[in-house]
């Protein structure tokens, strides 16, 4: 049993880190030939702002997993649509912008999916403790 709640509990922060980094990837795109240095890292900087607001997120998360969970269930869900209308119109093709959505939204949702189970599996362990310490301080 702990064992598989500490998987639980470290399952959302990795697949998180590694979900944002994902995303921090799309930042190197702001390098291009025949700008200065400086209009460089100020695209890369904007760039970067979705994974500062992520990593903000994440910070919340491991505090608060079941309002981190919420959040990142939200933010994957509500940004979903945007994301997949926005590429729809690009490339005009449902199936590339639906896999645009498994990879740049779908890991969010699994994310918060993750933290609200962490939490409730931790609830619940806490309560099975608390009461074998119950019982055991009635019965001696």
């Amino acid at each position: 049993m702990k064992t598989s709640i500490s998987v639980i509990h470290w399952l959302p922060r990795v697949v998180c880190i590694l979900a944002i980094l994902f995303i921090s990837m799309f930042a190197a795109d702001s390098f291009a030939p025949g700008l200065t240095i400086w209009q460089q890292l100020g695209g890369f900087l904007m760039h970067l702002i979705p994974s500062f607001i992520l990593l903000a997120l994440l910070i919340v998360a491991w505090k608060w997993e079941y309002i981190g969970g919420i959040i990142f269930t939200v933010i994957g869900l509500g940004l979903s649509p945007i994301i997949f209308m926005h590429n729809y119109n690009m490339n005009h093709s449902v199936g590339m912008s639906l896999g645009i959505i498994l990879t740049i939204t779908f890991p969010f949702v699994v994310v918060g999916i993750l933290f609200i189970i962490s939490h409730f599996m931790k609830k619940k362990n806490l309560l099975k403790t608390h009461n074998e310490i119950t019982q055991n301080k009635t019965n001696p």
